[in-house]
């Protein structure tokens, strides 16, 4: 019997392998051990910036489930974390275990490689590597159950090895419904305190489903490759979230922007032609309400916050504001919906709006703080799978 790093027994070492995952589109094998990717290599191959690259890799959303008996799991890592030049280090992004569905352990791991962003407008970077770690997790309940590992949402995640003092299989499909979310940094997890604090995982724990979260931080551009990674992925209920990145990124004007989301859904159709499809427009924020973008960052006063810095008088000439892209994504939707009874319109401010402001404000004038997280999921659980919703199971005659 083994008690070497507190084991009461020889633990039994498991391969990560894609059978072990959920939440993931692609794993890429690397020196290390495995990769899990949100887009698959097709479309990582098309991406044209650090950002996306960089965020599709970070597994927002990605868990491993299985079923053991073990008392004490660990799992090997090799994170790369992120900073800002002259700002501090990052704190470790965190693990969470559930038990039969419940958060029961947190863990971090130490050390890993950094990425430290040496100008916010370029996302130009430099990067040192470092070791891999641990995330420990004991004194868990005995007897079989379930288990899945959260992944953070904040670190790219290399995936190396697996120990228990039991041994692990995978989890069981347990036929719950897919649903395949698109967005922005909100809906990736910016400020969310862990993984499963994020909005999406809010509300699939309350629907009851699967959740594959396509959230990339600053790249919910429309781009086409994006929406065939959509098309071919299997879901049963989609979301797509659509507009404060094309405002922030100042990337299109108002006669391009239409027939971008009438593209983007005709290739989700594709794919999915009777799936419930939600469209959702942009959530508040007074800054990009009325203010076309650049979105810029803004250190007056020590701390990080952005502003919109376009000319509103601009409007009339097609620059995009989120009133603007709400109007138009309500016109597009009821225009297509006269043919697709199975497409949807949520308007953003349902689920934080300017009562949710005022109760929560947004730290940076953009990302929801842990509290503004927990409302949106609140309110989108609420409006997607809640009776009468989008999401809603119907019930048969």
């Amino acid at each position: 019997m083994s008690t070497e790093h507190g084991w009461n027994t020889t633990p039994v070492t498991t391969p990560v392998t894609p059978d072990l995952l959920r939440g993931f589109l692609d794993v890429e094998p690397t020196a290390h051990g495995l990769l899990p990717h949100r887009l698959p290599a097709r479309a990582r191959r098309q991406i044209p910036d650090d950002q996306l690259a960089v965020a599709e890799a970070q597994p927002s959303g990605v868990r491993l489930a299985f079923r053991t008996r073990a008392t004490t799991i660990e799992l090997d890592t090799l994170p790369t974390k992120r900073t800002y030049s002259g700002f501090p280090p990052p704190a470790d992004g965190v693990y969470d275990l559930l038990v039969d569905g419940r958060l029961a352990a947190q863990a971090t791991v130490t050390g890993g490689n950094l990425r430290t962003i040496t100008d916010m407008v370029t996302q130009s970077a430099e990067l040192r590597e470092g070791p891999p770690g641990t995330a420990r997790f004991a004194g868990l309940p005995a007897g079989d159950k379930s288990i899945e590992i959260w992944l953070p949402h904040t670190e790219i995640t290399e995936l190396i090895a697996l120990r228990a003092d039991a041994p692990v299989e995978p989890a069981p499909d347990r036929g719950r419904r897919v649903w395949l979310h698109h967005g922005s940094s909100i809906s990736h997890g910016s400020n969310a305190a862990h993984p499963t604090a994020i909005w999406p995982v809010l509300a699939a724990a309350r629907g009851d489903v699967e959740l594959i979260n396509l959230g990339f931080s600053g790249s919910a551009l429309l781009d086409p490759f994006t929406a065939r990674a959509m098309r071919d992925t299997p879901a049963d209920l989609i979301s797509v979230k659509i507009g404060i990145n094309v405002v922030n990124a100042d990337v299109m004007r108002l006669r391009a922007f239409g027939p971008a989301v009438h593209g983007f859904l005709d290739t989700i159709r594709e794919g999915h032609p009777t799936a419930p499809l939600l469209v959702v427009s942009p959530l508040l924020c007074p800054v990009q309400e009325d203010t076309p973008g650049p979105l810029m960052p803004d250190f007056d006063g020590g701390g990080l916050r952005f502003k919109a810095t376009g000319d509103p008088d601009e409007r009339g000439a097609g620059r995009l504001t989120l009133n603007v892209i709400r109007d138009e994504l309500a016109r597009i939707v009821a225009q297509r919906a006269a043919d697709d009874p199975h497409l949807h319109y949520l308007d953003g401010r349902d689920l934080y709006g300017e009562s949710d402001y005022a109760e929560f404000p947004l730290p940076d004038e953009v990302h929801p703080d842990p509290a503004g997280h927990r409302r949106i999921g609140e309110n989108f659980a609420r409006l997607a799978f809640g009776e009468g919703g989008s999401f809603a199971i119907t019930k048969e005659v």
